[in-house]
This record gives C-alpha cells, sequence and structure tokens, in this order.
C-alpha cells in the first residue's frame, strides 16, 4: 500500500507556497527568468513574508513581465522603460514599512535606465533591485543589450563591437551597499542571495546571469547556459540566517573558513571559503576582483560587497513610524500657531 503524500506545511504566518506564486508564465520555455521567479516565492516563503508587505515593479522588457509570475497578492506597478526606480522610491517614501522587489533586464538598467539606476543605488533606497541579465532584447527579438560581451556574434545582429556594461561594477562604484551576482542555473545561490537582499536595509543590487533559450544561447555566449556552466566560480558557499531562525553550523566547518556578516534586521548572511580568502566588507578588494574577472572572461558569482554602517534613503529623511499615505489633514497641516511662528520668523 502506498503511503500517502503528507500536505505541505505552512510557514510561521500560516501561509502554503502557493500563497506565494503567481500567473502562469508566457516567457519561453526554459527562460531563466522562469527560474528566478520560482526562487523569489521559494525565498519569500522561507522568510515567512506576508505578500502584501511587499511590492513589485518593473519596467518594459521580458524581466519586466516577470512580477506577474511571482506574489499575486501583492501589488506590483508596471512603469515605462527604465523608469522603475522612480516609481519605487515614490512608492517606499509613501509606505516605507513595506519591503520592495524590482526587477529589471539589462536593457531596462544598462541603458535607457541607467540614469535612474545610478541615482537610487547612490541614494541607498531600500530595496531589492533585481536585474534579469541576458545580453539581449529578447522581447523585440534579440538585439545586442548594453551587456552583451565585444566580438558576440549573433544570427540577425551581425558581430557586437562595444565592451559590455558590467552592472556589478555600475553598482559598486555608485556606491552601493549590496552587490551580487548570481546564474539562473544555480538556484540554491540564487534563492540565498534573494534572502539576504530582503533582509538588507538599504539598495540590494543582485545582478543574475538569465540566458535567452530563444536568442542567446549559443555555447560560447557568455550569458549561455552552456557557458555559465562551465564558467561559474563561486566567491563563497552562501547560507542565510534569518533573525528568527534556529542558527547551526555543520561539523565539517574548520575553524577560519567561515564568514558572518550580520545585517539591520539581526539576520546573517553566512559565508563558507572555497578557493581563496575573500572579504565582501572591502570595497576595494571587490573593484580589483571584478576587474580580474572581466579580464579573464570569468562568471564570478556570490556576494559581492556588503555596507551594513550606512543608512537607507528613509532613514536619512527620518520617516515617522506612520506611512505618509496614512497621514490624515489633521496631522499634515500645521495649527495656526506654528503658521504664524514661521510667518513672524520670516519678517
Amino acid at each position: 500500500m502506498a503511503t500517502p503524500i503528507q500536505p505541505a506545511q505552512p510557514n510561521r504566518v500560516g501561509m502554503s507556497r502557493n500563497d506565494y506564486k503567481g500567473l502562469p508564465s508566457t516567457l519561453c520555455q526554459g527562460c531563466g527568468h522562469n527560474s528566478i521567479a520560482s526562487q523569489i516565492i521559494a525565498a519569500c516563503f522561507e522568510l515567512d513574508i506576508v505578500p502584501e508587505e511587499i511590492m513589485k515593479f518593473s519596467g518594459i522588457g521580458c524581466s519586466s513581465k516577470s512580477p506577474a509570475y511571482f506574489l499575486n497578492r501583492s501589488f506590483g506597478f508596471n512603469g515605462l522603460h527604465g523608469r522603475m526606480p522612480s516609481l519605487a522610491t515614490g512608492a517606499l517614501f509613501g509606505d516605507h514599512r513595506l519591503r520592495a522587489i524590482g526587477v529589471s533586464g539589462d536593457g531596462d538598467t544598462a541603458s535607457i535606465g541607467m540614469g535612474q539606476f545610478k541615482h537610487m543605488v547612490r541614494r541607498n533606497v531600500p530595496m531589492l533591485y533585481l536585474v534579469e541579465n541576458n545580453g539581449v532584447y529578447g522581447l523585440t527579438k534579440g538585439q545586442f543589450s548594453a551587456t552583451a560581451e565585444v566580438g558576440l556574434e549573433l544570427k540577425h545582429q551581425g558581430a557586437n563591437r562595444y565592451m559590455p556594461v558590467d552592472i556589478c561594477m555600475e553598482a559598486l562604484v555608485s556606491n552601493a551597499t549590496f552587490v551580487a551576482r548570481s546564474f539562473a542555473g544555480d538556484p540554491k545561490q540564487v534563492k540565498e542571495l534573494i534572502k539576504a537582499g530582503l533582509a538588507h536595509r538599504g539598495i540590494a543590487v543582485l545582478d543574475i546571469v538569465s540566458p535567452c533559450v530563444t536568442f542567446n544561447n549559443q555555447v560560447n555566449a557568455f550569458h549561455s547556459y552552456s557557458w555559465g556552466k562551465d564558467h561559474e566560480a563561486p566567491l563563497h558557499e552562501i547560507s542565510f540566517v534569518p533573525k528568527l531562525g534556529e542558527i547551526m553550523l555543520e561539523d565539517a566547518f574548520e575553524e577560519g573558513a567561515v564568514r558572518e556578516v550580520t545585517l539591520h534586521d539581526g539576520s546573517q548572511v553566512i559565508l563558507k571559503k572555497l578557493e581563496k580568502e575573500y572579504d565582501p566588507t572591502d570595497r576595494w578588494q571587490a573593484l580589483r576582483m571584478l576587474e580580474e574577472a572581466q579580464r579573464n572572461n570569468w562568471m564570478v558569482t556570490g556576494l559581492i560587497y556588503v555596507d551594513t554602517s550606512r543608512p537607507s534613503l528613509t532613514d536619512t529623511y527620518n520617516l515617522p513610524d506612520t506611512a505618509l499615505n496614512r497621514l490624515g489633514e489633521a496631522d499634515l497641516r500645521p495649527g495656526r500657531d506654528t503658521l504664524e511662528g514661521i510667518n513672524a520668523s520670516l519678517a
């Protein structure tokens, strides 16, 4: 007699994994974006986040369709091409108690949206900014994007003549407080980095190489599954421990082989050293590593840089506990005595 399948246990807030799903995907079968959406679902379920406490934002492109495929109960806004950072910044000022996930692409971020991306980073807007990076404009039939490697040849586009934009490098030189890269073909790492990014109080830039199986999946293309599998070079083995979770370390960990980074809310990112020493809190080391990786065509993945000392944008403005969009007229309108005092000070 077959053992009956036990229903999956709900998380701490009483929700099942299905409560975190979205609509069926309309992207190409095998698209890396679908794998990333699955890991967002898993991460939010495991972190016990109530879906209504997350806001989703996107611009234009295949990547920007992705928010429809996860967290169907969360509020979402699909904006203009490259303008997602403005929307997210305004929304987070309106209600800074909510978390935000922005999903962008290499075109939406590294081309038309580069200016908005850089200003969002320097302001340290508290949100997870996730870039689904495939090196092409998949929604408009596969033209080169700004992250395509020089010399890449595509059937209908010829050869790319220009050096690529490195999104992690751009984030780092713009003083991002959390910078990471992953590969859609490594779901465990993607999920742990999403968890860490959601717990970070500030801008968390996560660049995920996400192969376009229709237009850019040749074996020699840097954004393909086969090239990614052969060239992925993890900086460390990463685990995320929530603030309320039980912290357990395996016996296999050797002395000096583990680095713990405590985030603002008390959660921890635990990094297990792999091939070499790497300090994710050393900005100059991160810059040198990215430069070395670019010269050698290495796809370095993992937590590249984190700084938990800088205040986020909403912390900088010392916003009240009550969300701005919940304040009534009596809270916002100054009293007669206050107005008279202001007028007197201007006399």
